[in-house]
Formats: C-alpha cells, structure tokens, sequence
C-alpha cells in the first residue's frame, strides 16, 4: 500500500493506492488541526486503515524541504513535519518529503488525455524536456526531464525558480504596469504579474479599483466587454509570454502544461485570448515555439496523484 498526500495552507488530500489504483481518499481543512500528525491518524482511523499496511510514501508540502529531507516546515502554517517522527509515531516506512510543486509537476505530464485540454497540438518530441508552469497564489515552474534505465521508464522533475525572474515588459500597456509595479516592489518579478495577486494588482494599475482574482476572472468569464476582461487579456498576454520564453530556455519540445488552478478556470477564455500569440512571438525563433504542444491540466487532484506516482517510483 502506498500512502500520498498534497498538503497545503489551506487544503490537505491524502490518498491510498494499492497496485497503482487509488483505494482510498479524503480532504481535510488544515486549519480544523493543530499539527500533521493528527491529520494523519484522523486519516487513519477514518479510512479504517492500519500504518503497518503502508509500504512506502511521499508527502508534498506547500514549503521549502530541509537540505537533508528528513523535515519540511509550511510556508502558510505552523507546522513542521519530520518524517523521522511520522515513522515512530505509526510505524511507518521512511516517507519521502517533496516540494508541491515538484508533485504537481509529475502529475501533469503522467495525466490521461481526460485530465488535459490542448491548446496547441504542436510536433512533440517524445525524449525532449518538458516544462510545467502554474500560476495560483505564486508562480510555479518545474522542468521535467524522461529518462530510462534497465529497471524501469521514469522522470526526472528539475525544480525551477524560474517564477522570480525578472519581468520584461514588453510595450507601452506593460511598461505602465512595471512602473506601477516597481514602485510597490522594487525588484518587479514574473509571480508580480502571473498570479491570483498579479491578476488583482493588473487590475489595480488599469482601472484603479482593488478587487480579488476570483471577481476579476467572474467578472470577465460573464461579458467580454468591461474592464476586468481587459484586465485578464493583460494577465494571460503575459502568462503566455512567460510560458514561452521559459518553454525557449529549455527548449520543451515535449510539451509545455499548465498546472495551476488559474488556468484550468479560465479555460474557456484561454483559447481566444492573447495567450497563444504571446506564447509564439518569438522573432525568429517563433517556429520553434509553434512546435511545442500546450496543455491545460484540469486533474483536481493534481498534486495527490504526483506525489503517489513519486513514492512508487523504483529509485525510490
């Protein structure tokens, strides 16, 4: 039995797989636990499932991973998880700790074509790199590489802060937005612009009102004639900008995925938007980029499934 989980500030999934079928899987609020180790035995016992079961584990954590592996501490949560202690606690196997988005990244280039909408069809390359972007709270990026030895196919996920380059606007509508930017920030990065608060602060510069990420998207989702549309082409001109030149720089002719909540929500917009052509304005490098595939991953539980997938993986 192999034991997952993508846990987060907000959200914790824990799943269960048994011969590569998930058998079990709940979602908790992570505010309703004073610490992960009463998550997992609440896990436990509502599954109706005894730790001795469990073979191996990855856990995805929504922070940054100590240097040796052995424990994470939650960027959005009081919580430290050492997974040293989750093995005397329940008897368990050492479990692997990974980035979330290192798991997410997985899940999006292993998920079934019912789990993707492509936007562009491209000529992939079945042993090229792929990148995996995603733009939620921040701006994640993962550079996910195939690889094969005498025991088994698997991946090789190259975690990326590729999110915390440095924008460049790239006209007139653009440079206004880094200059607002710049006089918040300082140091104006790509997560400034691609993001739920990137979306909010587009907003801001354009029309002077604050509103969310969620009522900018509604809002533009409901008519395509008023400002928060103009906002969000703003938003996705320069996603699609981003995503290409990182897509450029690792050359990602097996495919470019976008993995975060954002995309897969403004999906019905995204085909008609500026994305694509922000994508492929690429001078004279353009007809590379136009033969990249472009994926939306839609699998809601994205992370749950990367980090399973990881924990089964031989190299383990």
């Amino acid at each position: 039995m192999i034991l997952g989980g993508d846990i987060g500030g907000t959200k914790v999934l824990l799943g269960l797989a048994e011969n590569g079928v998930l058998t079990a899987q709940r979602r908790y609020a992570s505010a309703d636990f004073l610490n992960f180790t009463d998550l997992l035995a609440a896990f436990f016992t509502d599954t109706q499932t005894s730790p001795s079961l469990v073979h191996r584990g990855c856990l995805a954590l929504a922070g940054p991973i100590a240097d040796d592996g052995g424990s994470a501490k939650l960027t959005n949560l009081p919580w430290t998880i050492d997974r040293e202690e989750l093995s005397r606690r329940f008897g368990l196997p050492t479990l692997r700790l990974v980035n979330d988005f290192t798991a997410a990244a997985l899940g999006a280039v292993t998920a079934g074509s019912a789990q993707q909408v492509t936007l562009q069809a491209g000529q992939p390359l079945p042993d090229a790199p792929r990148l995996v972007v995603g733009a939620g709270t921040g701006l994640g990026m993962a550079i996910v590489l195939p690889r094969v030895s005498p025991q088994n196919q698997g991946w090789l996920i190259v975690p990326s802060e590729g999110g915390h380059a440095a924008f460049a606007p790239a006209d007139e509508e653009q440079l206004r937005l880094w200059q607002f930017l710049h006089a918040r920030h300082g140091r104006v990065i790509w997560e400034h612009v691609v993001s739920g608060p990137g979306l909010t602060a587009i907003h801001e510069c354009m029309n002077g009102a604050t509103l969310s990420a969620e009522d900018i998207a509604l809002r533009a989702l409901a008519t395509a004639n008023n400002t928060a549309h103009r906002s969000l082409e703003l938003f996705l001109t320069a996603y699609g900008a981003f995503a290409g030149d990182m897509a450029l720089a690792c050359l990602a002719r097996g495919g470019v995925f976008l993995a975060g909540g954002i995309a897969a929500k403004l999906l019905p917009l995204l085909p008609h938007s500026r994305f694509l052509a922000a994508f492929n304005a690429k001078a004279e490098h353009a007809a590379i980029a136009a033969n990249m595939p472009i994926h939306v991953v839609i699998d809601p539980a994205l992370g749950l499934n990367g980090a399973l997938r990881i924990a089964c993986q031989n190299d383990f």
